[in-house]
């Protein structure tokens, strides 16, 4: 009996693209299923031809064929069939239901994986992420085997291609209305088999050691700045590419200079008879140095110097922040009987209202106060 035309099998034109085709055989695969007919021997036959030709007109080199020569481009052994074969009946239902039982598309490999990425947390001073630093650290991680090159073999010998799924690393199995495809248990996903695995990493072609790798960190770097070795991670599964590591800087709190971004904050403690007579005191500066700051006559507590230029440095830039210092003014203590006397020759002489312009306000608006409230 002839067979009749795959593309009247599936109802649609020669012309019909791959999604007509697909969308075609979809609708006659869930028709014609042996679960929605059974005892129906038409509907399995019907389900069978209708595979048969999915299967060809799918494969463009299949219908290259089927266009050209018919049906006898199948036949003495031709690659005509039946079943769920080819880009059949899995494909259709990954397209609708996704992926089953952790399945992914064809072509996907599990057993040659890339690494892991790794995390490395360091702290640096204030004075290190300002001028930048070049440091060795050490890594627990895994690397490439020596003995097998990171192939897993025995000797260096290519892995032999899986019996079980031939080399295409998952495997179809039916189950009801649907076809599951899965990672194939013998080679797990790899397509690859190793007969005999290197001694060394038991065939994984990575082994776990430490190694010390030379860091570079940019002047400027601030807190949660990461670094990217790339390469440096966890080395692949059989040959696989390695991941990559994450250096992630933390900059330590200084006993004297707080940052704010670029700029640098200080508290500078200044003797009293400085503060009110003027002068010059030297500050130490982020970098290192020193800088000398004027004080002007009556300096209070709490103003503050800006020094342009003398904080951090801008990551990736020439430019540095600046430097913000507060004077705090020292009351003096352990005074001696000398120094105690002229204290009090000083405020018995003093105009109050010249020399100490803040407190006598501030009294005087505590003396208003109480006024208004007797009122």
């Amino acid at each position: 009996m002839a067979k009749q035309d795959y593309y009247k099998t599936l109802g649609i034109d020669q012309n019909a693209s791959q999604d007509e085709i697909k969308r075609a055989y979809r609708k006659m695969a869930m028709k014609y299923h042996p679960d929605r007919n059974a005892d129906n021997p038409e509907a399995e036959k019907r389900f069978k031809e209708v595979n048969e030709a999915n299967d060809v007109l799918f494969d463009e080199e299949k219908r290259a064929a089927y266009d050209r020569f018919g049906h006898s481009a199948f036949e003495q052994g031709g690659q005509g069939g039946s079943g769920f074969g080819g880009s059949g009946f899995s494909d259709i239902f990954e397209d609708m239901f996704g992926d089953f039982m952790g399945g992914g598309s064809r072509g996907d490999r599990q057993g040659a994986s890339r690494g892991s990425d790794l995390r490395y947390n360091m702290e640096i001073s204030i004075t290190k992420a300002y001028k930048g630093d070049k440091t060795n650290i050490r890594v627990p991680t895994s690397i490439s085997c020596q003995d097998c090159d990171g192939i897993g073999t025995a000797g260096g010998v290519a892995p032999d291609t899986c019996p079980n799924c031939e080399g295409h690393g998952k495997i179809r199995v039916q189950q009801g209305f649907f076809t599951i495809e899965r990672a194939c248990s013998t080679c797990r996903g790899a397509g690859k088999f190793i007969k005999n695995p290197c001694s060394g990493c038991a065939g994984s072609g990575r082994v776990h050691q430490e190694k010390t790798l030379s860091v570079a960190i940019p002047a400027g770097v601030e807190d949660g700045t990461r670094i990217r070795l790339s390469g440096e991670g966890e080395a692949g599964l059989n040959g696989a590419p390695s991941g990559d590591l994450y250096i992630f800087i933390t900059v330590s709190a200084h006993h004297v200079f707080q940052r704010d971004g670029a700029n640098v904050h200080c508290s500078v403690p200044i003797p009293v008879t400085t503060a009110a007579l003027g002068g010059h005191i030297e500050v130490p500066t982020v970098d290192g140095g020193r800088a000398r700051i004027t004080i002007p006559v009556g300096t209070q507590s709490g103003h503050q110097f800006r020094l342009k230029s003398k904080g951090m440095s801008v990551l990736r830039s020439k430019e540095r922040g600046d430097m913000f210092v507060q004077a705090s003014v020292e009351t003096p203590v352990n005074l001696s009987k000398k120094q105690k006397e002229l204290l009090k020759q000083f405020e018995s002489e003093g105009g109050s209202k010249q020399n100490n312009p803040e407190s006598d306000g501030f009294f005087a608006k505590v003396k208003d106060l109480w006024e208004d409230l007797k009122d």
